[in-house]
C-alpha cells in the first residue's frame, strides 16, 4: 500500500475492492489513472459566478487550489454552489432569497460530499451568506476542511475621498434631501466599485471572512488580502497543499471549531465592530458543530472586549488599510490576553503559535488595547417587553446622542410600506420607525434593509430617528438600527402588537428595548390580531418559511 493510500479512508467507498469496479469505470472515464485511484479525493467547493463581483475571480483561485492539491499527491474535484449578491438583491423580492441561500449552500455541499465520499474539502467562498453556509456544511460534515475567502475589493475614490457601494446607497438619501445632484450621484456610481471582490468595509462578507480566520478555519492573513492582490494566489495554493496535510493527519473541523474557537471569533468580532449578521451566522454554525451558543454570550463577551478597529461603515478605514495594519493576526495579538491561544487551527498550529510573529503597523487602524475606540465591543444584545427573546444592534455605528432614545412609533408591515414613506420624504424627527413581518418566517427570509437605513442616514436623520425590525440590517448600516427582534411578528411576537404613536424606549447601555405598554395590553392586542398568512405559497421560500427556526437560534432550518 502506498503512503498516500494509508490515509485515504472515505473515498475508498467509491473506489476500493472488486465490488467497486463499476465505480472505478466511471472514474476512469474522467481520465484518472491507476495511481490516481490510490490518492485522496479532495472536493473543491466553489461559489464562482459571473454575476457577483465578490465571486467573479474565484475560478482563478480555484486553479491555484487545485495546483496545490495535485502537487501534494491528491486529486481535486470541483463543484459549485449558489451565490447571492446582497447588493444586487437589495430592495426588491430577490433579497428574500439571500438568507435562505445559506441553508441551500450548506445542503448542496452536504449532498455532493456525502454522495461522492470525498476525503477533504477546500471551500472557496466570499460574500454574506456563502461563507456562513459553507461553514455550516463544514461543521455538519466534519470532514477535514479549509477555507479560502475571495478577499475584498479596493475602495473607489470620489472627489478625494474613499467610497464604496454603501456610499451610493447613502447618496440616495442625500439626493432626496437635495444635498447632491443626479449628476453627482451618477459620478459616484461610476467611481464606487473599481474592481472585483467583496465590498470594501467591515460589512458582513468581510466580517465573516475575518471570523473564519479567527476561528482557525483559514490561513492567517487570508481574510484581509485584497481580491486583486497577487498574494491571494499563494493563499489558494498553500490551502490546497494544507488540505492534504489535514486529511493525512485526520484534523477535522470538530478539532478546530470548538466552544473556545467560537469565543475567539466573537472576541474578534467585537474588536472589529463587525456586522450584526454574524450573530445569526455564528449561532447557526455553532448549532451544527454541536456547540451551545446563546445570545447572552455575545453580550457577555461584548462587555469585556473593547472595540479596536476603526473600519467602515462607522470608522475611517477600509479593508486594505486593515490588511496593511497587520490584519486579523495583528488584531488577535492585541487581544492575546483574552483569547484561547491553545486552540488548533488549519495551519496545524495553535492560535497562539499563528499570531506570535504578527506585527501591528501604526495605531490608527488597529488601536492598542489600552486606547480603544470604545470600551465595549461593537455589538450589543437588547432585551425587554418588545424583544423578550432578544434583539441585536451594532453599537459602533451609532452616534452617542442616540444610545438612548424614546419616541413615538410609526409602524410598517413590510419594507415596501416603509419605502413609500421614504420616497415621499415624510420621516419625522424623533420617530421610532418599526418594520415588521420581515423576520425569517414572516418575510420570508429576513430581508436585509440597507436602502431604508442608508436613505435615513443620507437624509441626515441618523441622530434623530431610530429603526426597529424583526428583519435584518446590512453590515453597511449606520445609525440606531435594531434588528432580529424576537419573537418575530409572524409568530405572535410583541412587535406585532405595536400601533402608531405607541412610545418605544431604547436604552443601549442598559441593553433595553421596551414599549410603554402593560403586559395585559400587549396580550390583548395580540389576541385580537388576524392569524398571519404566509406571503409566499410556492417554491423554495414556501418550504423555507415553513421550516426555518427563530432568529435567536440563528434562523437555521434544522433548528426547529
Amino acid at each position: 500500500m502506498s503512503a498516500s493510500k494509508a490515509f485515504t479512508v472515505r473515498s475508498d467507498s467509491i473506489k476500493a475492492g472488486l465490488e467497486r469496479a463499476p465505480h472505478r469505470a466511471l472514474l476512469r472515464s474522467l481520465g484518472l489513472s491507476e495511481k490516481d485511484l490510490e490518492k485522496p479525493f479532495i472536493a473543491v467547493a466553489n461559489s464562482y459566478t459571473s454575476i457577483v463581483p465578490g465571486h467573479v475571480h474565484l475560478d482563478k483561485i480555484e486553479e491555484e487550489v487545485k495546483h496545490g492539491i495535485r502537487s501534494s499527491g491528491a486529486i481535486p474535484f470541483r463543484f459549485d454552489t449558489a451565490a447571492v449578491c446582497d447588493g444586487l438583491a437589495m430592495g426588491h423580492n430577490g433579497m428574500k432569497y439571500s438568507l435562505p441561500s445559506r441553508d441551500l449552500i450548506a445542503d448542496t455541499v452536504e449532498v455532493m460530499v456525502e454522495a461522492h465520499q470525498f476525503d477533504g474539502i477546500v471551500f472557496i467562498s466570499n460574500c454574506d451568506k456563502v461563507t456562513p453556509g459553507m461553514l455550516i456544511a463544514a461543521a455538519r460534515l466534519n470532514v477535514p476542511a479549509i477555507f479560502v475567502t475571495g478577499g475584498p475589493m479596493r475602495s473607489g475614490y470620489f472627489r478625494d475621498r474613499k467610497v464604496g457601494l454603501v456610499s451610493v446607497f447613502e447618496a440616495l438619501g442625500q439626493l432626496k434631501n437635495k444635498k447632491i445632484t443626479e449628476e453627482e450621484l451618477r459620478e459616484l456610481e461610476k467611481a464606487a466599485c473599481p474592481g472585483y471582490g467583496s465590498c470594501n468595509g467591515m460589512f458582513t462578507a468581510n466580517t465573516m471572512a475575518c471570523l473564519t480566520e479567527a476561528m482557525g478555519m483559514a490561513l492567517s492573513g487570508c481574510a484581509t488580502c485584497l481580491a486583486e492582490d497577487p498574494r491571494k494566489k499563494w493563499f489558494a495554493n498553500e490551502s490546497g497543499r494544507k488540505i492534504v496535510e489535514l486529511v493525512r493527519d485526520n484534523i477535522k473541523p470538530s478539532d478546530i471549531m470548538t466552544r473556545e474557537a467560537f469565543e475567539n471569533a466573537i472576541m474578534v468580532d467585537m474588536a472589529l465592530g463587525g456586522s450584526t449578521n454574524t450573530v445569526l451566522h455564528l449561532m447557526a454554525i455553532a448549532h451544527e458543530a454541536g456547540v451551545k451558543l446563546e445570545l447572552s454570550t455575545f453580550d457577555e463577551i461584548g462587555r469585556k472586549i473593547p472595540h479596536l478597529c476603526d473600519a467602515f461603515p462607522g470608522g475611517s478605514y477600509d479593508l486594505e488599510d486593515l490588511d496593511r495594519a497587520g490584519g486579523v493576526p495583528a488584531l488577535m495579538k492585541e487581544l492575546h490576553n483574552s483569547l484561547h491561544l491553545d486552540n488548533m487551527t488549519v495551519t496545524s498550529r495553535t492560535v497562539g503559535e499563528n499570531i506570535t510573529k504578527a506585527v501591528r503597523t501604526g495605531t490608527d487602524v488597529i488601536r492598542p488595547i489600552g486606547r480603544p475606540l470604545h470600551t465595549e465591543g461593537g455589538i450589543a444584545i437588547l432585551w425587554g417587553n418588545l424583544a423578550p427573546n432578544g434583539a441585536v444592534v451594532k453599537t459602533t455605528a451609532i452616534s452617542p446622542r442616540m444610545i438612548r432614545h424614546s419616541g413615538p412609533v410609526r409602524v410598517f408591515d413590510s419594507e415596501e410600506e416603509f419605502a413609500k414613506l421614504i420616497s415621499n420624504s415624510q420621516v419625522r424627527r424623533g420617530d421610532v420607525l418599526v418594520i415588521r413581518y420581515e423576520g425569517p418566517r414572516g418575510g420570508p427570509g429576513m430581508r436585509e434593509m440597507l436602502i431604508p437605513t442608508s436613505t435615513v442616514f443620507g437624509m441626515g436623520l441618523a441622530e434623530s430617528v431610530a429603526l426597529v425590525t424583526d428583519g435584518r440590517f446590512s453590515g453597511g448600516t449606520r445609525g440606531p438600527c435594531i434588528g432580529h427582534v424576537s419573537p418575530e411578528a409572524a409568530i405572535g411576537g410583541p412587535i406585532a402588537a405595536l400601533r402608531d404613536d405607541d412610545v418605544v424606549e431604547i436604552d443601549i447601555p442598559r441593553r433595553s428595548l421596551r414599549v410603554e405598554l402593560k403586559a395585559e395590553e400587549i396580550q390583548s392586542r395580540l389576541k385580537s390580531l388576524t392569524p398571519f398568512k404566509p406571503k409566499v405559497r410556492t417554491g423554495y421560500l414556501m418550504r423555507y418559511s415553513a421550516s426555518v427556526g427563530p432568529a435567536e437560534h440563528g434562523a437555521l432550518v434544522s433548528a426547529n
